[in-house]
């Protein structure tokens, strides 16, 4: 069968077996058709069926999370764990808090997941997880009893050579805490079964800043490629959580200047570039609304979302060189990419997972604009979380120095990985080509090794 009708085939086959699963559909049509030219040229991968087998995941797990609220009421949430991958390595994916969350999500996102971890060179499959409580508004009291009704679920699918969580969106340290304190409890064991853990019992340095700071590695390998560099860039950014916060670090030690942040409820434009430590003490310490930043810099300006431009977010309108979109799925659309390209902007670097609508994608890789997608550049985080692994097992840690000189090297052999795949398929610098290609191959090399399994 032609690779194209495989391909076909395919796509029509998982929206049968998964109705309703929007972002996993967007996920699966951009993976499996920029994998035509491998397929065309290796028929292995059509004779061992391997499409299907690595569309579906492995284990998808669902269960009820009742817990007791401050009031004393008793409330109920949804949790999920799809364990997508294992064929390099034990499941490995972060657990995200959030009302939007539905199995669709955490299927786009461990889909994304098992290609991304196999960028990273290291020996980790693919997975996700979470659930639609949203710790907003919450009390520390009500997050714990919620994180321990989670765990005493979760506890059962896991473990430190079988699945090993982390964080996203909504798990942060104070999330990732209380999970380890019930699984401790539960288990009667002190393992690395999570990461993302607090220095003093197990974390690693540089886990905070490591999504961040990988974007910027990532971008600044790209730049170089065509002899330019991030140095007195004017970049966008988007989001104002740990990706945001560190990627705007690592561009001022660049030489160049984030312009903006936002968050769910408005955008900032600060000319003069974002004061770091305005936005810190905002979001990190006082965890408050942008406004609040603009109070601080009345020469900043504050978009409210009610001001975005329709079909659009005001971030991608503010004319920049290097745009960061950091916050999370579908937030640069076809009208922002538009506009974008129209400011001079050179590169759009992913920092969040899949945060270019398909419509938006298919523009920007034919235009003059150069792409780096998020499995690729956003792989840091759990490129540093396999570090955070490897101190676990050897009971050691490393320094924020030791650490960050690994992660840039990480970065550097994703980029290197992604780009020199591109230039072997006739498609030099199509780095969504380049990356889901190299990631796809290793994956799948190791499942035919393996057998039916």
């Amino acid at each position: 069968m032609p690779a194209n009708q495989k391909v076909k085939e395919v796509l029509e086959y998982i929206k049968e077996c998964s109705p309703g699963q929007d972002e996993f559909y967007q996920a699966s049509e951009e993976v499996l058709h920029s994998l035509l030219p491998l397929l065309k040229e290796d028929n292995r991968y059509l004779e061992h069926n391997v499409l299907e087998r690595i569309m579906v995941p492995e284990r998808s797990i669902i269960f009820r999370v009742n817990w007791v609220d401050d009031a004393g009421k008793v409330q109920t949430n949804v949790g999920y764990r799809v364990q997508f991958n294992s064929a390099i390595g034990p499941y490995k994916g972060g657990l995200r808090f959030h009302p939007s969350v539905n199995l669709g999500i955490v299927k786009f996102l461990g889909f994304e997941q098992i290609f991304k971890n196999a960028l990273t060179g290291l020996q980790i499959g693919g997975a996700k997880g979470g659930s639609n409580f949203d710790p907003k508004g919450k009390s520390d009291n009500e997050v714990m009893h919620f994180c321990q009704a989670f765990m005493s679920e979760l506890y059962k699918h896991i473990g430190e050579q079988r699945d090993v969580p982390a964080g996203d969106i909504g798990v942060g340290a104070r999330e990732i805490g209380y999970l380890f304190g019930q699984y401790k409890k539960l288990t009667g064991n002190f393992q690395g079964v999570l990461t993302g853990k607090g220095l003093n019992w197990g974390g690693s340095n540089a886990r905070k800043e490591a999504t961040g700071y990988g974007s910027v590695y990532f971008a600044e390998n790209f730049l170089n490629v065509y002899e330019k560099s991030l140095k007195d860039k004017r970049c966008t950014v988007s989001g104002s959580g740990n990706v945001a916060i560190y990627t705007m670090e690592k561009l001022y030690n660049f030489g160049a200047t984030p312009i903006s942040c936002s968050d769910s409820k408005g955008t900032i434009y600060h000319e003069s570039g974002i004061e770091m430590a305005s936005l810190k003490a905002v979001k990190e310490i006082n965890h408050e609304s942008l406004e609040a930043y603009a109070t601080l810099h009345p020469e900043a300006v504050y978009t409210p979302v009610s001001h975005y431009p329709e079909d659009g977010h005001a971030v991608w309108h503010i004319a920049c060189d290097v745009a960061f979109p950091s916050a999370t799925q579908n937030e640069l659309t076809l009208l922002d990419a538009q506009v974008l390209e129209k400011n001079g902007c050179i590169l759009i670097n992913e920092g969040a997972n899949m945060p270019t609508t398909a419509d938006a994608l298919s523009y920007i890789r034919k235009s003059s604009m150069l792409f780096s997608p998020g499995k690729a550049a956003n792989a840091g985080g759990v490129a540093t979380s396999q570090l955070e692994m490897s101190q676990n097992a050897s009971m050691a840690q490393w320094s924020f120095e030791e650490v960050d000189i690994k992660l840039r090297t990480i970065m550097q052999n994703i980029f290197k990985t992604a780009y020199d795949t591109s230039v072997e398929f006739d498609c030099e610098g199509d780095l969504v080509t380049g990356a889901n290609i190299a990631g796809f191959r290793k994956v799948a090399d190791s499942m035919i090794d393996q057998g039916s399994v």
